[in-house]
Formats: structure tokens, C-alpha cells, sequence
């Protein structure tokens, strides 16, 4: 195979606040031909700035400090990338070097047509005519598998699904037949369903143009599925390397063991997740020290979690249900004509029954776009239905107003998807927790409410200083921990999490699934455990229901629905779980 890319002693770091932050240190790795190099780490490792030095595309306060990237470019030529002027780059870029971004809507231009953005790079590279640039803009929409090829070309990319935004960019980076391509977390966020398609789709393109790839991501189990050779960095560093079976069967560095443990297990329910901290030790040097596990026998210590769950269920399940959700519709217009007429309706929930008993936490689980989201706020009320009827504790909500209304919400609250687009940008962090205490009445004086907030900080794992600071001076997992914090502030009965794990690292993801199982047991809340992700929904939930199209379609306990799916969906969600190595999906 012949040798693309190969990074030699690659430094970059960025100047901060007057300070110089090394994101990435002393990087050397190569990529041939045909080959799939995958980079894996947390969020803050360095791999996505390794990306953007190899395409230039770094801030203004950032800077390659040493190294050399050589590239193989076409014609045969040896050029090191570091050396060429913006104007050579501009050649590169796109044209033998592309790059799918983490992001497809900040990486499209949102005031033009899909359609119009991928011919571009071909009129600009290739310089083929527009007629040209668009015929074969539909051909690699066609390859990657878009649907209604037609509207897809005149489409803006608002219009489009998560999944067919990412296909868009994947058929723009292909658009000019690169040499090497570079995947930055292309399925983060994405459903289970359209993640697999995605990677499929990958692999596919890439035997057939034989390009090497850098593929990017958190999660080892979906580098397992695409890579060849994989290369673990932490802090700026790559800390392990070796190929697909090597860091799968035996990997060597605690970091490595941790984030391949770190993923909730199909094939039991350990009582709690094991987390990076779990396997190393980061010393005051900088260094990083293992820590050696005790000897457990996982099978019995399983045992004896199932035996207590039986236990809890039996005692649930007799008591009335705390919540009763019954024949609840909730239809959004579908406008068009000059004068915006109703031409349809969209059926968010359609007809949707169930009931939630006190204690429990009801798993609910589909891809995007099946109502999941459209249910939770529903039945909150932050979502007016249509049709329907709710209970709880026997009061029907439907019938609230005003104060009635505000003060059923102080029993009721949600874990939001985004932390960051949930907390106001202008409040404390300990401003944010205050306030539902303060609305609600809490408590006898404001002393006592701060020092409230300081205990449910520490109780989310953050310290009593973190309450002057404000949301943009916190990580994405230190976010959610606010964000938890906050809806505990009202000690409710009830809580909706909502996708509340979905974009964090895996590591992250775990540690939080870990606060809310402690913070369900200490407070005694029920939930709606609400997830694209069935592997976490199957680990966190007494019952699962699925949803598919507005509609209910599979209800029961998570490990029968795993075990035996009933309904075809079900079956296709649990096949398209990314195992990792051997470089199969799931076959089940």
C-alpha cells in the first residue's frame, strides 16, 4: 500500500487568556492507501485539532509549533503540508484532502441548496460547468443513498433529517474523489439505525475509491466497526496504537481499558458503570499512574443486582400507578398553498396509552422523528395535546390552568437534550439552581436556599466556587450535572430526561447514568428515561416501551424485548448496536 500521510513530531497549541494551552503533543502516525486509521479519545484529547492541522483550518489563536505533515499528493509529489501557501492549500482542501465535520448544520451554508453546495466544489476544483457539476451531484446523492434525489438537490439544510444532512456532507467530500478523507465524529448523535447505514456507506465508498481514511470518534465501539488500526489519544497525546483485534482483545493502557468499559453491557446489568478513574490515576506531575481493580466475580455480584431488581419490581408493580397517560394525540398542521392552508397533519404521538408506576424509571426508546421528545413534553404540558388524557395521582393535568398548573410543575420536571441551550447564558450557575426554590416558595429564607445550592452541587459532583461561575465555563458532562441539579432544586416526584446523556463521551455518559441510578435511589423520583441509544435505555429502565411513528409499537422489560423483539423494528434498532471488534454490527 502506498504511504499518504505520514505526521511526524506534530505540536499544536492554542493561546489562551494570555496562557498557552499544548492540545497536541509530539503526534507521529501514518496512513496508507485503502487504510482506516481510526483516532479515539474523549472530548479535550486533541483529535479533532489533529483534523483541522492537517487540513490548516485551525483559529486565529491557534499554531502548529512543530512537526511536519508530508502528503502524497497525486501527481506523486512529496509535500509537506506546513510548507505550502494558503493558495496551494486551497487547492488541497476539498479537492485531494476533504473533511466531514462533526456538525453537518454549521458545516453547510444554511442560504443555499444542498444541491448547489456540493456542485460547487466540483466547479471549483474539477472546473466542470454547473449542468456538469449538478449531474454528478445527483449521482453521489443517488451513492449515498438519499432519498428523492430531486427535492434533495433544491433542499436547504434545515430541511433535512440529522442523517441526511450528514450524507450530504459525506457526498460533498466525496465530490472530487479525494485521496484521503477525514471523518470527525460523522455519527455522533446520530440513531443507532442511521449511524450503521452511515458506516456501511463509508467502508463501501472507500473500498471502492481505495482512499485511506482518518476516522474520529468517542467511542471504540463504533471504531471498531470501521477501523484497521487504531490510535487512542489522551490530553495530546497518543497513549496506545495498534490494530483492531490488538486494542480490542488486549489493550495495554489503562485509559484504553477504560473507555472500552465504560459502555453500558448487553448481556447483563452490573449495579454500577465503570468509569475512567476505575482504571488510572492522573498524578500532580502529569503523569498517569494504574489503578488496579479489585477482584470481583462479576456473575454473582450480577446475580444479586437481578435478584434485588425482581425484588423492587414485585413492590412497584403492585402499587397504583403515579402517572396514567391514556388516547394521547398530539398533531402538528402541515401548511402550503400562497395562503398557508392545513394539507395534513403530522402525528407526533399518536394515540399513545401507558402508565408509570411510582419508583420507576419507564425507558423509552426510538430513533428521531418517532415522538419521543414530542411525548415527553406533552405530557408536561410545555406541549399543548390535542386529544387525550393525563393523571397524575389521579388529578387530570389536561384540566390545570395558571397557579394550579405551576404548582403541578414543581412535582414535574425535565432533563433537557442540550445543557448549554437549557441554562440562561446570563445566570450563575447557582442563579439557575436558586431559581425554582425561589418560585416555588422553598425553604424559609435565602440563607437557607444557598446553601441548598451548594449541597446539590456536591451531590452532582461539583464544588461549592462552581456556583459563581456561569454555563460557558464548564464542560458538556459538567453542564448536565448543573442541569440535574437544577430539577432536583424543586424536589419533584417526577423527572423526564430527555436524551440527557446522548451527546457526551462515553466515559461522561457513564458517570452521569451513575449520578442519576444514586440520585433515584437517595431522592426516590420516578422517570422517563427518553433515548435513541437502546444499549443505555435497556441498562437505565425497569420497563421499555419503543416507539415508531407517534405510536407505542413493543412494551415490556428490557432484557425480553432484547432477548426476543417481537416487531421488526425493534429487531432492525437492536441489529444496528455498534459492537466494536470483530468489525461486525450486531447480528442478533
Amino acid at each position: 500500500m502506498e504511504t499518504l500521510l505520514e505526521i511526524n513530531n506534530l505540536s499544536t497549541e492554542f493561546n489562551s487568556g494570555g496562557s498557552t494551552v499544548n492540545a497536541v503533543k509530539n503526534l507521529s502516525l501514518t496512513l496508507s492507501s485503502g487504510e482506516t486509521v481510526g483516532i479515539v479519545g474523549e472530548s479535550g484529547s486533541g483529535k479533532s485539532v489533529t483534523a483541522l492541522s492537517i487540513m490548516r483550518l485551525l483559529s486565529t489563536n491557534g499554531k502548529i509549533s512543530s512537526g511536519e505533515i508530508n502528503y502524497q499528493s497525486s501527481e506523486g509529489q512529496r509535500r509537506n503540508i506546513l510548507s505550502l501557501t494558503e493558495d496551494q492549500m486551497r487547492a488541497i482542501r476539498g479537492n485531494e484532502i476533504a473533511m466531514i465535520f462533526q456538525e453537518p448544520m454549521t458545516a453547510l451554508n444554511p442560504v443555499l441548496s444542498c444541491g448547489f453546495q456540493v456542485a460547487e466544489a466540483m466547479v471549483t476544483h474539477r472546473k466542470l460547468t454547473r449542468e456538469e457539476a449538478m449531474l454528478k451531484t445527483v449521482s453521489l446523492f443517488e451513492k449515498v443513498n438519499l432519498p428523492q434525489v430531486k427535492q434533495m438537490l433544491e433542499a436547504y439544510p434545515h430541511q433535512l433529517s440529522g442523517g441526511q444532512k450528514q450524507r450530504v456532507l459525506i457526498a460533498m467530500a466525496l465530490s472530487c474523489d479525494p485521496r484521503i478523507l477525514i471523518a470527525d465524529e460523522p455519527t455522533t448523535s446520530l440513531d443507532v439505525t442511521v449511524q450503521a447505514s452511515i458506516l456501511k456507506l463509508m467502508k463501501n465508498l472507500q473500498k471502492e475509491k481505495n482512499m485511506g481514511m482518518l476516522f474520529i470518534s468517542h467511542d471504540l465501539g463504533v471504531i471498531g466497526e470501521v477501523a484497521d488500526r487504531v490510535v487512542v489519544m489522551y490530553k495530546g497525546k497518543i497513549v496506545e496504537e495498534g490494530t483492531v483485534q490488538d486494542i480490542f482483545t488486549s489493550p495495554q493502557h489503562p485509559y484504553t481499558k477504560g473507555l472500552l468499559a465504560c459502555r453500558p453491557p448487553l448481556n447483563n446489568r452490573p449495579a454500577k458503570l465503570k468509569v475512567i478513574s476505575d482504571f488510572m490515576k492522573e498524578e500532580a506531575d502529569g503523569s498517569v499512574s494504574t489503578v488496579h481493580l479489585q477482584e470481583s466475580d462479576s456473575n454473582n455480584e450480577s446475580l444479586a443486582t437481578e435478584e434485588k431488581r425482581k425484588l423492587s419490581h414485585k413492590a412497584m408493580y403492585s402499587l397504583e400507578p403515579l402517572l396514567k397517560v391514556e388516547n394521547l394525540k398530539t398533531w402538528f398542521p402541515v401548511r402550503g398553498g400562497i395562503f398557508s392552508t392545513i394539507k395534513d397533519f403530522k402525528k407526533a404521538v399518536d394515540d399513545v396509552s401507558f402508565d408509570v408506576f411510582p419508583g420507576e424509571t419507564l425507558g423509552l426508546v426510538g430513533e428521531s422523528g418517532c415522538g419521543k421528545t414530542t411525548l415527553g413534553r406533552s405530557i408536561l404540558r410545555l406541549i399543548e395535546p390535542n386529544e387525550g388524557e393525563l393523571y397524575f395521582e389521579n388529578k387530570n393535568l389536561i384540566s390545570l390552568e395558571g397557579k394550579e398548573l405551576r404548582k403541578m410543575r414543581k412535582r414535574m420536571q425535565i432533563i433537557f437534550q442540550d445543557p448549554y441551550a437549557s441554562l440562561n447564558p446570563r445566570m450563575t450557575v447557582g442563579e439557575a439552581i436558586l431559581e425554582p426554590m425561589t418560585v416555588h416558595g422553598l425553604y424559609t429564607d435565602e440563607n437557607t436556599r444557598k446553601k441548598k445550592v451548594v449541597e446539590l452541587l456536591e451531590r452532582v459532583s461539583l464544588k461549592p466556587e462552581h456556583a459563581k461561575r456561569y454555563p460557558y465555563e464548564f464542560s458538556g458532562g459538567q453542564r448536565q450535572r448543573i442541569c440535574i441539579a437544577r430539577a432536583l432544586a424543586s424536589e419533584p416526584d417526577f423527572i423526564i430526561c430527555d436524551e440527557c446523556v446522548s451527546a457526551l463521551d462515553v466515559s461522561i455518559q457513564a458517570q452521569v447514568l451513575n449520578l442519576l441510578n444514586d440520585l433515584k435511589r437517595d431522592f426516590g423520583f420516578t422517570s422517563i428515561f427518553i433515548s435513541h441509544d437502546l444499549s443505555v435505555v435497556k441498562y437505565m429502565s425497569d420497563r421499555m416501551m419503543v416507539m415508531h411513528n407517534g405510536k407505542i409499537i413493543e412494551t415490556g422489560d428490557p432484557d425480553e424485548i432484547y432477548a426476543f423483539p417481537k416487531s421488526e423494528y425493534t429487531r432492525n434498532l437492536i441489529a444496528s448496536i455498534p459492537l466494536g471488534f470483530p468489525g461486525k454490527v450486531n447480528s442478533k
